[in-house]
């Protein structure tokens, strides 16, 4: 019933989201923060909204919990997250008078990466996740060099920590000696800077220096993310207290307009509606 309710408030709010027409141009501050998987596309949208309008947009990262935080203080017009709210953080909010409204901005998935010179090309869940809880520890047990593999993580902040997590780890705890990083944009440097490294990030932030792993077989891409094939994959959203208004509803209605819609494809995101 609960994630009935979850499913039956982001189509109620993704639709009416649609349907409300673009403002005119305004003027004032908008105030971003949360996600660095979301933020490639926030960034992409908020460049081409200031360009359009007369808005001064402030966006930071610092993890979906960060912004989901933000919402809660007050400190954030908006708040980025690559994971829905939790009960736990719903109740905080409420607590303070604050009801996050969710808008489901795009889908993404979390690909695994390694170095280039790794030969590994594929692994199942079952192998990520045994490498993830350290009970496989060299990539000649899954077909490699012998090689130590080194475990690179993201931190509790993190909602795509959170959800590979639950799909990967099945809600166990990573192992100890995992290199804990702070953002996507870490991961990439460390895995890209280390033969033996094996990470995840968001589809977004893959580029020519690490090798992207399939998972069971099938590639993470923009197609197989929208048929459901590719197994660990997300919507992210932006989050606003309440119903949006003024320079915040203006924003959000230009992130689902064709426009916003064309960047957060030309990111590497999918788009919730193909522009």
């Amino acid at each position: 019933m609960k994630n009935t309710f979850k499913k039956l408030t982001i189509a109620i709010v993704l639709t009416l989201a649609v349907f409300i027409a673009v403002g005119p141009a305004l003027a004032g501050q908008l105030v971003i923060k949360g996600s660095t998987t979301v933020l490639p596309a926030a960034q992409k949208i908020a460049e081409a909204y200031m360009q359009e309008r007369n808005v001064s947009v402030s966006l930071s990262g610092g993890g979906s919990g960060n912004g989901i935080k933000a919402i809660i203080d007050g400190t954030t017009d908006i708040a980025n997250a690559s994971r829905f709210i939790k009960d736990k953080e719903i109740k905080m909010a409420c607590d303070k008078g604050v009801y996050p409204v969710p808008f489901r901005i795009a889908m993404d998935c979390i690909v695994p990466v390694v170095h280039p010179s790794n030969p590994v090309s594929d692994l199942s869940i079952n192998q990520l996740g045994a490498i993830y809880k350290g009970e496989i520890t060299n990539w000649k047990d899954v077909g490699g060099k012998n090689e130590k593999i080194v475990v690179v993580s993201r931190d509790s902040s993190s909602g795509t920590y959170e959800v590979w997590g639950d799909i990967v780890l099945k809600k166990e705890r990573v192992v100890p000696s995992a290199l804990t990083v702070a953002s996507n944009g870490a991961a990439v440097q460390t895995v890209g800077q280390t033969t033996g490294a094996i990470g995840y990030i968001g589809l977004a932030y893959l580029n020519e220096s690490l090798k992207q792993l399939k998972v069971d077989g099938v590639k993470g891409t923009e197609a197989t993310t929208i048929s459901g094939q590719y197994e660990v994959s997300r919507p992210l959203y932006m989050f606003t207290n309440g119903w949006p208004e003024g320079v915040t509803l203006d924003f959000i209605n230009y992130v689902f307009s064709p426009k916003g819609q064309k960047l957060v494809q030309a990111v590497g995101s999918v788009p919730v509606f193909m522009p």
